[in-house]
């Protein structure tokens, strides 16, 4: 009896290591994983399954949120349904704040990908006529970015004081008598046998099967300062400004191979853009003032 008692005790022994040596193994150097939501508008980028690969390396495992709209993310994140979100730019950002007072916050820059003309009916911008219709985006950053594109190729002009966040009601001149039409981003792909061209959203043309590096008609310039309040970015809350997590979460998006993912992805229509986050915190100041 002695014996068997030893023997049943050796088992119970052996079973009770083997399962510390299983989780052992399911750490990352003795870390325990940590899981993050990111909230996107679309999961379908290469670099999202490049980043989570790296980052599970590093015991952090994180988890896709999807939107259907530019709406949501930052409601979930300020309800903390989320942890960050990745899908808008330091001037989107900077307006949802000012109006829900949600204290939410940039901690890393990611891309610059600018807004294009798009058109099924005409090849260039000069080719626009007297009365055509033009579809942008109704969300407010992105309809005064969209307005200041029109403004670029010499089709209206707009008010000394339009600021990031002006309208239609803006336009002082409008030549040709342009018919402008606001509506939601999404929608903008969909109208184009409709109307003469469409503004649209870069991530919103991809999904729509375009090639924002090659197929508009006339897209903004990304050469200076100045699209700065256009660089998307990773947000999270305030009272989370010096997670470690996050911050490693913002490295390792930056780093090179990340860069020609989004390169690839984008086929030149996206470059990934690295502010300090000193740059980052002055202008989402400047931003809401």
């Amino acid at each position: 009896m002695k014996k068997l008692s030893l023997f049943v005790l050796a088992i119970i022994t052996a079973l009770v290591l083997s399962a510390c040596g299983s989780s052992s193994a399911s750490t990352t150097e003795g870390k325990e994983t940590v899981k993050v939501k990111i909230g996107v508008n679309g999961s379908d980028g290469i670099q999202w399954p490049i980043l989570q690969e790296k980052a599970a390396k590093e015991g952090i495992e994180i988890e896709l949120v999807e939107f259907a709209d530019y709406t949501l993310p930052n409601n979930a994140l300020a309800q903390g349904d989320i942890d960050l979100n990745a899908f808008q730019h330091l001037s989107f950002l900077s307006q949802y704040v000012k109006e829900s007072g949600n204290d939410l916050i940039p901690i890393g820059s990611t891309m610059f990908a600018p807004l294009g003309v798009y058109s099924e009916k005409i090849k260039d911008i000069s080719e626009i006529k007297e009365g055509d219709k033009i579809a942008i985006p109704d969300d407010p950053t992105n309809q005064a970015r969209a307005l200041r594109l029109l403004e670029a190729g010499k089709l209206i002009t707009l008010a000394d004081d339009f600021g990031l966040a002006g309208d239609p009601s803006q336009i002082t001149e409008n030549p040709l008598n342009l018919e402008i039409i606001p509506m939601v981003a999404q929608q903008t792909p969909r109208v184009l046998p409709d109307v003469t061209a469409a503004i649209i959203n870069n991530g919103v043309a991809g999904q729509a099967g375009f090639s924002p590096g090659e197929d508009p008609i006339f897209k903004e310039a990304g050469d200076n300062e100045s699209i700065y309040p256009y660089v998307n970015l990773i947000a999270a809350r305030a009272e989370d400004k010096d997670n470690e997590t996050f911050k490693r979460i913002v490295e390792l998006y930056q780093e090179d191979d990340i860069k020609q993912a989004v390169a690839e992805d984008t086929k030149g229509g996206s470059s990934l853009v690295i502010l300090t986050q000193e740059q980052l915190d002055e202008t989402f100041s400047n931003l809401l003032k």
